[in-house]
């Protein structure tokens, strides 16, 4: 019975949408999109809580996930991108300036809840602005926005890791959490920035479409199966993922970490996107979009890497992916039916 008493919950909240959906038909269709993704997310949770596997299990799970499905995915979708789309730099300067605002007023935030813990405090950071843009990005977009999103999807993840891939080390390194010198640091970072899968398939997706290179018949199926098992498993692997680090106390600063991520990022991106030109209602709202999702699995990795706010960053994972049912609901209802314009300043 203690395994399955944490799913009351997410089965009530769950029922309640569907519920609602019945009740207001036009909210239906946003729910028709949005609740197969954290429909997925709640099946992993749920059997991960009810069968007594070990975390373990998932290894070959993620290994799959992250160096085989999602990346067949990226280059699939960029290869086929004019290179004009794929070299929109303000589009990338913006979003990823977004991030690094995001993640300075939660880095912020955490060294006052942490009293001055320089390695606690870049946890919470990461935990107030990185994004699940790996697990449910491309799913969610592409679903909500089409084909068209793929581009910036992919330069809004890849963008966004290269930030905190450089930025969690170095704070660790100045904070000694990380016993290694500088210039070993900064090899480190670079290797694990150009040997990540995502970025590794991204750069080839480019060349593929530079050279308008096509994969042969036999190949180009198989990259279409990997693609299309890529949201499918990273979701279910996510919900299993959360369900196996049980919520044992809620810290008092995670309600201001969980308002940064939910809320104010995303504002922050469609306000400066707004602000500085027409980037077009698919970019836009990919990025917004992007920005709304819930903390990324990888901020229980790091934390796990540094041995600091391991069990608080489960927590904040466990909760924000709870609440995203309700914020990116809401969020995917104003942009399909709330009428509000993808520029905020527009005449």
């Amino acid at each position: 019975m203690r395994r399955l008493a944490p799913l009351a919950l997410p089965l009530l909240g769950f029922a309640a949408l569907i519920g609602l959906g019945l009740a207001v038909p036009v909210l239906a269709q946003v729910l028709d999109l949005a609740l197969p993704f954290f429909g997925l997310i709640l099946l992993g949770f749920c059997l991960g809580r009810i069968f007594d596997v070990p975390e373990a299990g998932l290894a070959w799970m993620h290994v799959f996930v992250v160096y085989v499905a999602l990346p067949a995915l990226f280059f699939n979708l960029i290869a086929v991108t004019p290179l004009d789309e794929l070299a929109n730099f303000k589009f990338i300067g913006i979003t990823t300036l977004s991030t690094a605002i995001a993640f300075g007023v939660a880095f912020a935030s955490g060294l006052v809840a942490a009293r001055g813990d320089v390695a606690q405090a870049t946890i919470q950071g990461v935990g107030g602005a990185y994004s699940n843009v790996g697990y449910m990005g491309p799913g969610l977009t592409l679903a909500a926005l089409g084909a068209q999103s793929a581009v910036p999807t992919a330069l809004v993840f890849v963008c966004d890791s290269i930030f905190f891939f450089t930025t969690v080390p170095l704070l660790m390194g100045l904070a000694g959490a990380q016993k290694m010198p500088l210039g070993r640091t900064l090899l480190l970072v670079g290797k694990r920035i150009l040997t990540h899968p995502f970025n590794v398939a991204t750069a080839l997706g480019i060349m593929a479409a530079y050279a308008h290179w096509h994969p042969p018949v036999a190949i180009g199926k198989m990259l279409l199966f990997l693609q299309n098992a890529a949201a499918p498993c990273a979701l279910f692997a996510m919900g299993v993922t959360v369900a196996l680090r049980p919520l044992k106390r809620v810290a008092p600063e995670m309600p201001v970490l969980l308002c940064i991520k939910l809320l104010m990022h995303p504002l922050l991106v469609w306000v400066l996107l707004s602000a500085t030109g027409d980037y077009g209602r698919i970019w836009t709202f990919t990025a917004v979009l992007m920005a709304s999702l819930p903390p990324a699995l990888n901020v229980f990795v790091m934390a796990s890497q540094y041995k600091t706010y391991v069990e608080r960053a489960s927590a904040l994972i466990l909760l924000g992916t709870m609440a995203s049912v309700v914020t990116v609901t809401g969020l995917l209802f104003m942009i399909a039916f709330g009428g509000v314009p993808y520029n905020l300043f527009a005449p």
